[in-house]
């Protein structure tokens, strides 16, 4: 008969109570192989009796500890240690040894298996595999051996620090040396790096140094683009012997101007080195910025292997595509010695190529919309903020999104000698640059939401699109003291006269929707938000690359649990069926309404990533188009809003034709002047283009809408005003048309 080594690591001893005479027994060891099965009498040596019989339970103890670590219940395991366990060590300490360990290994999760018990009176010694899921070294395995005494009634773990994993027995710890790739590059659709890293050059002076400044600061001025007045007031107050940094330049910049530069380097002016992120200038609020793990992503990004001083994207694509820009991260996890000696690897793993991040906008052409959208606001006399986006009506692809005002992302880089200045400044800037007003700003939408309205009364089975109303002006249905004026009155005393509701659309008349709202107010109060939401608002637009908002419908569950006004009135439909009361929007929900317009009636999800490059032995991935449903239109009630946009830029009777007037596109869209509690009110204007057969400088010709633009332009005034000449800017730049002036220029 084979021999067979009876080790402690796989023993498995089922003790049992022999209930019939109160004493302690044990059954036959049994293991078995291919071949026989062998029989082994337990040694004598394997129990020792006691005075008084002990219980078993230990491996139930055991177990139910290291159940306790896989859910994170520390203070759950402690609670399971020995009286005198729980006196040399306290829970806090107990907890640190634990989480110091699993943050320090970047455990993910924890998987335990029993493997074998042995007790002895009224000791036990249990095995337990333990597997740590890491995020960068894969699966650590250890089996722990766990010793329980029977102690004041019950069973207790006598804890020691190798019961976090027995490497650590002794008081040794581990340690990791993160090791990442280089970070990746986001790049526009033709693969122009918006940001990517590099070596930067930062340039200073010691002041009690400069031997000859005039030559000093004529050579540095184009270099940092400052004048030499500027760069001398940077160290004028400074301490002759102080460094005093100046600007930064690319590594890549500085090597054709060296020897210019040369003469200098012993007369006063220095030069450090550093690896830094560059960003190109413009498309800030698409590409977004990096900074420090903010404190509540600090134990997500540990435990998946970053470096506490590690930096991370925090918002527009570099934040989504973290996973890919960062590549797969390596490393070695280490035991170490209680005086920092290393003592043996754990684990090593090398690190995996980053891939880059391309953008759906082309980057010269975003900063064409960039640049315009900050003309109209500079020099109209009102205008200080506003935001716009404009969409493929066929893909879902943002062509361009622009906020402003702006801001520069590298004030984020704190190794950067100008950063504390400058990223206060932008903090404190009552513009609030830093948010993304395309996709993060809700807004009243006015007029613009009359679209909305539209769908909404003729699903309710009140009205049709040719519908008659008779504008007079005025309307009183709330009650004498709450008669409500068509925008028209103010200017001519009337009102439109009789229209359909579809000719509503064109000139926007007030009165005929409020008249819808109320109307279908009274028949059922919830069906109005109902269909608004089913044109995709009351909810984010699922954007990929970036964060957004999802505005606000209220109905009459949501009113009394957000405000101090009360239950639901018929004034509040009346009021949202103009885009005014509680209802707020998004600049990018509105031009993704314009593109579902404009392409039939399919709302896509909107997205600011076009492919992720390939790189870690990844293939380069084109996303897809992502269709998110349809308009609650008829196929009648879509072309007679289609007809009614097209009217509103080039119909006699349009609220916007005079603007479009010679432009040599035919276009659509949507007028909104949104009242605000304060100031002038805001000015929109959503649609497409082109709206008819467009020939092309090359004689093609575009038969069908190709892009959707949203603009708004924050208490600038009216939106045929206002933000009309900024969405035709916006038609002729994409479409390489003459540029003509804005109307306040």
């Amino acid at each position: 008969m084979r021999k067979i080594a009876l080790l402690l690591t796989t023993i498995f001893a089922l003790t049992i109570g022999l209930s019939a005479c109160g004493l302690e027994g044990t059954l036959p060891i049994t293991f078995e192989d291919s071949n026989e099965l062998v029989t082994l009498t337990p040694l004598a040596t394997a129990i020792i009796p006691t005075a008084t019989p002990v219980p078993g339970g230990a491996a139930e103890v055991a177990n139910t500890f290291y159940k306790a670590w896989e859910k994170g219940d520390l203070l759950g395991m402690y609670s399971l240690l020995s009286t005198q366990s729980q006196a040399l060590v306290g829970s806090d300490q107990f907890s640190n040894a634990y989480n110091t360990a699993t943050r320090t290994a970047g455990v993910q999760s924890i998987s335990t298996r029993p493997i074998g018990q042995l007790q002895e009176g009224n000791r036990s010694k249990v095995e337990v595999e333990v597997i740590w899921q890491t995020a960068v070294m894969g699966n650590v395995v250890r089996n722990h051996l766990v010793e329980l005494v029977f102690t004041e009634g019950r069973w207790g773990i006598v804890w020691h620090e190798g019961l976090v994993m027995p490497d650590l027995a002794g008081g040794n710890k581990l340690s990791y040396q993160y090791r990442a790739p280089s970070r990746a590059s986001v790049r526009d659709i033709k693969g122009t790096s918006l940001a990517f890293q590099g070596q930067a050059i930062t340039l200073g002076v010691v002041p009690g140094e400069i031997t000859d400044e005039a030559g000093l600061l004529a050579t540095l001025s184009p270099i940092l683009d400052l004048s030499p007045d500027e760069i001398r007031a940077k160290y004028a107050s400074a301490k002759p012997e102080w460094f005093v940094p100046l600007g930064d330049v690319s590594k890549a910049a500085i090597e054709p101007i060296y020897d210019t530069l040369r003469p200098y380097f012993d007369a006063g002016l220095q030069a450090e080195e550093r690896l830094t992120r560059f960003y190109e200038n413009g498309a800030p609020h698409i590409v977004g910025y990096m900074g420090a793990i903010p404190e509540w992503g600090v134990d997500s990004y540990l435990s998946q292997g970053y470096s506490p001083d590690a930096r991370v994207g925090l918002t527009g694509l570099e934040a989504w595509g973290e996973p890919y820009l960062s590549g797969t991260l390596g490393g070695i996890l280490r035991v170490i010695g209680p005086d920092g000696s290393p003592i043996s690897t754990v684990a090593e793993v090398e690190p995996k190529q980053a891939r880059p991040v391309y953008a759906t906008i082309d980057f010269d052409f975003q900063r064409a919309v960039e640049q315009a959208l900050a003309q109209a606001i500079y020099t109209h006399p009102n205008a200080a903020r506003g935001a716009v986006v404009l969409m493929d009506v066929n893909t879902g692809e943002i062509k361009a999104m622009a906020s402003f005002p702006t801001y520069d992302p590298t004030v984020f880089d704190a190794s950067r000698p100008d950063n504390a200045g400058r990223l206060q400044a932008v903090l404190n800037d009552p513009g609030r640059p830093l948010v993304n007003r395309a996709t993060g700003g809700e807004y009243p939408p006015g007029s613009t939401f009359k679209l909305v309205t539209f769908g909404a009364a003729v699903n309710s089975g009140q009205y049709l699109p040719t519908t008659q109303y008779n504008s007079i002006g005025t309307w009183d249905r709330l009650g004498p003291n709450f008669i409500k004026y068509d925008w028209i009155h103010a200017d001519t005393g009337r009102g439109h006269g009789n229209i359909s509701l579809r000719h509503a659309l064109v000139v926007s008349c007030n009165t005929c929707f409020y008249d819808a709202g109320y109307n279908m107010n009274e028949v059922d109060p919830f069906h109005f938000p109902t269909v608004a939401r089913q044109f995709g608002f009351d909810e984010p637009t699922g954007i990929i690359g970036t964060a957004e908002t999802g505005g606000i419908i209220p109905d009459p569950s949501w009113k009394p649990d957000n405000t101090a006004e009360g239950g639901w009135v018929p004034g509040d439909a009346v009021n949202m069926a103009i885009g005014q009361g509680y209802v707020s929007v998004t600049p990018l929900q509105m031009a993704r309404l314009s593109a579902a317009i404009a392409n039939g009636g399919t709302l896509l999800t909107p997205r600011v990533v076009h492919r992720i490059g390939e790189g870690g032995g990844a293939p380069e991935e084109v996303l897809p188009v992502q269709e998110d449903g349809f308009l609650p239109y008829s196929a009648d009630s879509l072309a007679a809003v289609q007809q009614a946009m097209w009217q509103v830029a080039n119909d006699r009777s349009g609220t916007a034709t005079h603007i479009f007037q010679g432009l040599g596109m035919q276009v659509a869209g949507k007028t909104g002047t949104a009242q605000t509690p304060v100031a002038l009110p805001h000015a929109w204007f959503v649609g497409y283009a082109p709206a008819a057969p467009f020939t092309q400088s090359d004689g093609t010709v575009i038969e069908a809408p190709e892009v959707a633009i949203a603009v708004i332009i924050e208490n600038a005034g009216e939106g045929s005003a206002v933000a009309a000449p900024v969405f035709r800017r916006m038609v002729e730049l994409y479409y390489g048309l003459p540029v003509s002036n804005f109307p306040w220029q």
